[in-house]
């Protein structure tokens, strides 16, 4: 039992160092690992275990990244408001639509965005040279080491990706800031940081809520929290560790970060897909 917990909390350091830094939760870690570890272990047990560490994760590195100030809270609540009707249609459509065949279409099309991402991703876009325009909202603020950010993004892209980032987040089961940073670097037009720091604080409020259902349903029994804890107690350290090296590496690195995750992602899925 000992040797089991130095494990989780290990695993719980780098799941939360990985994920802080990258913006992604570390839900893309921690899943396909207990799929390993725990193949007794129901789905929505699996899921709620890691809503919960994705939720612990992404409080503590945003309470890092508030410290950084490199957080755009305006954006970020309207995105993460927007998350909720998706979140509601992706469980609904899981009850509708074959999920084999979806792993396989979705699997896919992530190889096809890593590969972009890591091709193209995290070079520097200038502004548009009308920098007010119908419909866009443009952002201008200094982070805590002075470093002074401006970008302009088309608000209704934003709730339209964030929908989509909540509509595909519980049929994955890994949180959702895996997409959301990728696609608000490229589509948005985020400075990479930005992105990461925002998405983190997006993904907090998506898991709380997410940990909130399970705990009304019941899902969470005293075995699960037992594996809970220790996992707990790597992950908060690990969070802080992750949103410290952020300030250290640059964007080209953590959207092509990004891509090679979103390529193990996809191996994941089309490998439960054809298992």
């Amino acid at each position: 039992m000992v040797v089991s917990y130095a494990l989780f909390i290990a695993l719980g350091f780098g799941i939360g160092t990985v994920g802080t830094l990258i913006g992604a939760g570390g839900g893309f870690i921690l899943v396909p690992l207990m799929l390993l570890l725990f193949p007794d272990l129901s789905a929505q047990s699996i899921t709620a275990i890691s809503m919960a560490i994705v939720a612990i994760n992404a409080t503590s590195g945003s309470v890092a990244y508030m410290k950084s100030k490199r957080i755009d809270y305006r954006s970020g609540i309207l995105f993460a408001v927007a998350t909720i009707p998706g979140s509601v249609l992706g469980v609904l459509t899981t009850q509708v639509i074959p999920r084999t065949l979806f792993n396989i279409i979705f699997g896919i099309i992530l190889f096809v965005v890593s590969g972009y991402l890591f091709a193209f991703g995290g070079k520097r876009k200038p502004l548009p040279r009308k920098t007010v325009q119908s419909g866009h909202t443009v952002r201008r603020f200094t982070d805590g080491d002075g470093h002074e950010y401006t970008y302009s993004y088309n608000l209704r892209h934003g709730i339209i990706l964030s929908t989509l980032v909540g509509f595909f987040s519980p049929l994955l089961g890994i949180g959702g800031g895996i997409i959301h940073v990728p696609a608000m670097t490229e589509w948005l037009l985020f400075p990479a940081h930005i992105a990461t720091a925002t998405s983190h604080f997006i993904l907090a409020i998506m898991a709380t809520v997410s940990v909130i259902v399970h705990l009304v349903e019941g899902s969470y029994s005293q075995y699960l929290i037992t594996l809970i804890v220790p996992l707990a107690i790597g992950v908060i350290p690990g969070a802080l560790v992750g949103a410290r090296l952020s300030k250290k590496v640059n964007g080209i690195f953590i959207v092509r970060a990004l891509a090679v995750c979103l390529a193990i992602v996809g191996i994941r899925i089309l490998w439960l897909a054809f298992l």
